[in-house]
């Protein structure tokens, strides 16, 4: 049998790769490196100090960071031996979002220039070579074509080059994240840019699969994963060079985390919206605060920190059940409302027991101050000590310690997850009704749900009363600027992604990053936030860091993959 052909057919099979687009994404990308190493601006009013030649400002090696990383997966493209690993499941998505990221950053300082200084007139060469160079990539990377395919199955590595690569891969996260933390307050462009890059790099990653084959490698190494992450976090306070500034900052980073890790047991497993949850971080701060020795306590006595724990954990799970017990019979909108009021009740009850309106004992809206810090063991962690030749400050001690809280609650919430009772929050979760059909107690189920939630934020809370030294009833709203606060821990859940561990953790170091960072745009901060939000419910509504589950239901595109995806989650667990 004669097979016919049509010019048409011959032409499709005979088109020639697109190398030329590609070699215009490589020009660009060279150009914009070289731009680096230029000065940007002929005066140093500039934040950052853009006039140096040879040696860039940390806002250049922004852009000469998403450059080289455009150009690698361009090499990718070419087929050049060696970069073939970068893109397991294609590489053209990935250099269009590196192109238009490193476009947008690039512009975005270019254009901070001209605002700032008052004119182009101020612009040096080197900021034209930037903005052209990154231009082109971002340009050509439009018209690649798709190559899109299913990964091919990853080579066999010996044990010790997955483990090589795990290391590597910490290291290079650690140094991306405290690049960011590091980022001085007076440079809000240096974050912004960024910002801009990490979120366009991260989409590339994986929109090229290479995320996915990380995570392989990790998911069969989980001891040297959890060794990893372990070592890392500990390695943060001894690489800052400027004192406990960026320290603090990471310290109330994980207090955020760890509460709304808390939150996600009554929202993310239990399915129950909890908008006065801020407030059993605040019983927990309260509580800790009474009876630790501080001059404004009404109690007059201290105790032990590890007393005081015990005594802000049982005080918020007092509460917890308390409030749960009478309201957890209701369900959607209507416990939503409670909760909120049970909220704004505390804040206001915190305020009134001053002698005045009620009873001395909060001292009213000026809270409880003259916290003392922690001493463990003969360990002042109001203190700086020297470990290893290397001065830790004083919050170097409480991140250590919120570290070690942070593991207990991650521990607590994949135990519980995992276990028979988290099986019926997701149940309960699902469909309550069905639940109790099938022989589930429904009003106890969340009663522990909201228990343990209470529990893990008043631990949180304890620590978090020690770090600021003062509990004051305006630091635990239901909405405001400066997290945490319920609306913020609600939104770094669903951001961070409900039911997982890691969402909440990423969804709240956003979160409280940000508007740290980002504090002249206060004004507009809730704006931008309810925009963000928007975005996200429209294109990623299963959160950042989604489980499999949240993906099928969210996205009908893959719900023929179903079962063998969970299949495979079964397998994996």
């Amino acid at each position: 049998m004669t097979t016919h052909t049509t010019p048409q057919t011959d032409a499709v099979k005979q088109a020639p790769r697109p190398t030329a687009l590609l070699y215009a994404v490589i020009g660009g990308s060279l150009l914009t490196i070289v731009s680096a190493f230029l000065a940007w601006t002929w005066t140093d009013e500039f934040p950052g100090d853009l006039t140096y030649y040879g040696s860039p400002a940390p806002i250049q090696f922004v852009t000469l960071a998403g450059a080289v990383l455009t150009l690698a997966y361009a090499l990718a493209a070419l087929g050049v031996k060696g970069f073939g690993w970068l893109a397991p499941t294609g590489s053209r998505k990935a250099i269009e979002f590196l192109a238009i990221g490193n476009f947008l950053a690039t512009g975005f300082t270019v254009l901070s220039i001209t605002v700032v200084l008052g004119g182009v007139v101020h612009l040096e060469p080197g900021a034209y070579v930037a903005f052209v160079g990154s231009l082109i990539p971002a340009l050509a990377s439009l018209k690649l074509p798709d190559d899109s395919h299913k990964a091919a199955p990853a080579k066999k590595l010996p044990s010790w080059a997955e483990i090589v690569i795990i290391a590597g891969v910490f290291a290079i996260g650690l140094y991306v994240i405290t690049f960011g933390i590091d980022t001085d307050d007076k440079e809000p462009q240096l974050f912004v840019a960024y910002l801009i890059t990490v979120l366009f790099a991260a989409i590339a990653l994986l929109k090229s699969g290479l995320l996915d084959r990380l995570s392989t490698i990790t998911a069969n190494n989980r001891q040297v994963t959890l060794i990893g992450s372990a070592a890392a976090a500990i390695a943060f306070p001894f690489i800052q060079q400027s004192g406990d500034t960026y320290t603090l900052i990471a310290v109330n980073i994980l207090i955020f985390a760890t509460v709304a890790l808390g939150l996600n047991v009554v929202v993310g497993l239990a399915g129950l919206l909890d908008l006065g949850y801020v407030a059993f971080l605040g019983v927990g701060a309260y509580a800790a605060a009474l009876v630790s020795g501080s001059t404004a306590s009404a109690f007059g006595f201290q105790l032990p920190f590890w007393a005081a724990v015990i005594v802000g954990a049982l005080a918020s799970l007092i509460f917890g059940v308390v409030i749960g017990a009478p309201t957890l019979r209701l369900r959607g909108d209507y416990l939503a409302i409670v909760t909120l009021g049970f909220g704004e009740i505390f804040r206001i009850a915190m305020g009134n027991l001053d002698g005045t309106s009620g009873p001395d004992i909060t001292n009213g809206p000026n809270g409880i101050p003259n916290i003392p810090h922690l001493e463990l063991f003969g360990w002042n962690f109001g203190e700086s000590h020297n470990v290893g030749g290397i001065v830790l400050g004083a919050y170097a001690n409480y991140y250590f310690l919120m570290l070690l809280v942070m593991a207990l609650v991650i521990l607590v919430f994949a135990r519980a997850g995992n276990s028979r009772i988290g099986r019926a929050w997701v149940a309960i979760r699902e469909d309550e009704t069905a639940a109790e059909a099938m022989g589930i107690n429904g009003f106890k189920v969340k009663l522990i749900a909201f228990a343990l939630g209470a529990t893990l934020a008043g631990l949180a809370g304890t620590v978090q009363a020690h770090v600021n030294s003062t509990v004051v009833p305006e630091n635990y709203v239901f909405a405001g600027p400066v997290p945490p606060n319920s609306a913020f821990l609600l939104a770094a859940v669903i951001l961070g992604g409900m039911g997982t561990i890691r969402g909440p953790i990423l969804g709240a170091a956003l979160l409280f990053l940000i508007p740290a960072k980002l504090a002249f745009l206060q004004d507009y901060q809730l704006l931008a936030f309810g925009i963000a939000l928007i975005l996200l419910m429209r294109f990623r509504p299963e959160g950042l860091i989604a489980n499999k589950r949240a993906q099928l239901e969210f996205h009908d595109d893959t719900a023929d993959q179903a079962p063998t995806d969970l299949a495979t989650a079964k397998a994996g667990a």
